[in-house]
């Protein structure tokens, strides 16, 4: 096509031929005029859509920059050079470079300059070897019933004096939220965690390759005496992603519950009240909280099974009441059947619209 504009051009006119290529005006003269030696480097592709038969294939040309007026000579960046890989700056950002060589006196060019030199010849880079962390994937576990998966954490309940804190272990079934499990210990260990989880697969019934228990990547997390657990109860043991600190939410929810709740008291008296009120506290938890995440059923009820009672009871409630409601608003509106309207505006309505129509 350009091939075309450039032959004919000249004799029938740019502006027609363009017009009858179907393609833009600017685009002609465009193609029309040479290169200028300015433009070097650039490559300049004609990619229209061929239209004629007389298209010719797309163009290529390229043609060598000219350098900057203002760029440096050869000499003088050999000399720029020089400096940066002189001995007294080799260990030194361009930046400070610059700096002191005005402070001797001395220009020879911008930061950018330099920075420019020194990546032209691949001399920047990272001072130092950076430790590269391998990815992780995003944990995903997915329970269809109880006792399928665990999250577990640790969190601090504050003591009497400032920096005494009590360490809460808390088990979170993830299906059901209910805690099948918790402690309160005065420190945090791996055997305490150990023991807890134990417990807790004694008492539901855990059999080997069951369940899946997931945590943080904390200290007694990775321990290795809860390893050693986890291969002999045949648990499968997921763990969130190094840095990241939402990938256990249900335990960081659960928590949240925990120290928002209306009798939370900003610090407990000593080990034996803060003993007694997670004592209470989970049990309202597990058997008279409502929640949001299972239906604002109780988590004893999901997790003992009992959630399609509950949830068919609650629906013959909402059936019962929306019959009533409906025969409440029947009676309302409608009234009783009768043959003749009631309402004396609803003949007057009709009569008025029956006019209405036989005038048009």
């Amino acid at each position: 096509m350009t091939a075309t504009l450039q032959a004919h051009g000249p004799t029938c006119g740019v502006a027609p031929l363009s017009a009858a290529l179907g393609v833009p005006r600017s685009s002609a003269y465009r193609w029309c005029r040479p290169l200028a030696p300015s433009r070097a480097g650039i490559e300049r592709v004609d990619t229209t859509a061929n239209t004629t038969a007389e298209a010719t294939a797309n163009t290529t040309a390229v043609v060598a920059r000219t350098p900057s007026p203002r760029a440096l000579s050869p000499d003088a960046q050999a000399q720029v050079l020089a400096y940066l890989r002189d001995p007294r700056f080799v260990d030194r950002a361009p930046a400070q470079v610059h700096a002191v060589l005005l402070d001797e006196g001395t220009y020879v060019c911008s930061v950018r300059t330099m920075y420019r030199l020194l990546a032209t010849f691949h001399e920047v880079r990272a001072r130092r070897g950076q430790r590269v962390h391998r990815p992780f994937a995003v944990p995903r576990v997915v329970a269809t019933q109880p006792r399928q998966v665990w999250t577990w954490d640790v969190t601090d309940l504050k003591g009497p004096v400032k920096g005494e804190r009590y360490k809460l272990y808390v088990v979170l079934d993830l299906f059901s939220r209910y805690v099948v499990a918790w402690m309160l210990a005065r420190h945090e260990s791996a055997q305490l965690a150990q023991r807890l989880i134990r417990i807790a697969c004694v008492r539901e019934g855990i059999a080997p390759g069951q369940l899946t228990t997931h945590s943080d990547r904390g200290s007694i997390q990775v321990a290795k005496d809860l390893h050693d657990l986890y291969q002999s109860l045949g648990i499968v043991r997921s763990l969130s992603r190094p840095r990241v600190s939402n990938d256990n939410p249900y335990s960081e929810w659960l928590f949240k519950t925990t120290k928002y709740s209306p009798t939370y008291p900003d610090r407990f008296d000593d080990f034996a009240h803060a003993q007694a009120w997670c004592v209470a506290f989970f049990q309202q938890y597990n058997h008279a909280h409502h929640h949001e995440g299972v239906a604002w059923l109780t988590p004893a009820h999901v997790h003992g099974g009992h959630a399609p009672d509950a949830l068919a009871q609650r629906q013959h409630v909402m059936d019962a009441a929306y019959h009533g409601i409906r025969s409440a608003s029947s009676k309302v509106r409608r009234g009783c059947p009768s043959s003749r309207p009631k309402c004396g505006s609803t003949k007057r309505r009709t009569r008025r619209r029956s006019s209405a129509s036989t005038t048009h």
